[in-house]
């Protein structure tokens, strides 16, 4: 395992842990509102702290992008973490949530662990030399057809008519015409699915660059495809991503692009 990804993991463990210290202490944890619909706990906040003191004891010169704490350092190398992604699920005890970290060097992504701590699954990948699941190489599925697919999806939780209503239509088309439509509640998972081959594709709308950077790098090291709306490469930028392997990446978008507003087009 690289040097850097074997402390992404030690962190996301870490980090994991901590989560799951405080699983049976919702009630006394307290809560912020980003926005609608946007929640941040303090578990949030400790976990984000955690990591990046895992990662600057081993790398003290490195530059981080984080949910909580934002943008700190300008260094070659940029760790970007998710230290709690479906805080709303953790926060009602839905057990569906997980720590994501990616490295990036030079702009471009290198490596990307995601753990879920309910369930103890450790996701790693590194650029050029795949993927795994608990040390299980992984693929992304072989289904060919949309009609015997399982699709991911994330709803838009802003109330903006320029991506909810669109969105509504793209669901209703793959409800309508795959094998079913799975919304679990935690971006990162939905992408390291995607890689395993348990979900045949993914899309949402308006995410962050830290809910999908290393999920996204999983899905292309095990043979899957990651683009925008439009099917070019604008995903880091839009935060609006299609993933899957490359016959359901390629119907999905021809599915959803009938619904893209001019917006969700660049």
């Amino acid at each position: 395992m690289h040097p850097l990804l074997n402390i992404g993991v030690r962190a996301a463990r870490r980090a994991g842990d901590l989560i799951i210290r405080h699983i049976n202490q919702l009630d006394a944890i307290k809560v912020d509102t980003k926005g609608r619909n946007d929640f941040v706990s303090e578990v949030d906040r400790m976990a984000e702290d955690d990591i990046i003191q895992t990662v600057r004891r081993s790398y003290p010169d490195h530059a981080f992008l984080a949910e909580e704490s934002g943008a700190s350092g300008d260094a070659e190398f940029v760790w970007i973490i998710d230290p709690l992604d479906g805080t709303t699920n953790f926060l009602h005890g839905f057990p569906v949530f997980a720590v994501s970290i990616a490295v990036m060097q030079r702009g471009r992504l290198e490596h990307g662990v995601i753990y879920d701590p309910m369930r103890q699954e450790l996701f790693t990948c590194s650029r050029g030399t795949g993927a795994t699941v608990d040390g299980r190489k992984m693929r992304v599925s072989d289904t060919r057809v949309l009609a015997s697919s399982l699709i991911g999806t994330g709803f838009p939780y802003k109330e903006d008519p320029e991506s909810l209503d669109p969105y509504m239509a793209m669901l209703r088309d793959v409800i309508c015409q795959t094998a079913g439509a799975r919304r679990p509640g935690a971006a990162a998972l939905d992408l390291a699915y995607v890689a395993a081959g348990r979900l045949d594709g993914f899309w949402e709308i308006g995410l962050n660059i830290w809910d999908i950077a290393a999920g996204a790098l999983m899905i292309q090291e095990c043979g899957g495809i990651v683009t925008d709306l439009g099917g070019r490469d604008g995903w880091q930028q839009s935060g609006n991503i299609v993933a899957g392997n490359p016959r359901i990446h390629e119907a999905l978008l021809k599915l959803i692009e009938p619904h893209l507003t001019p917006g969700l087009r660049r």
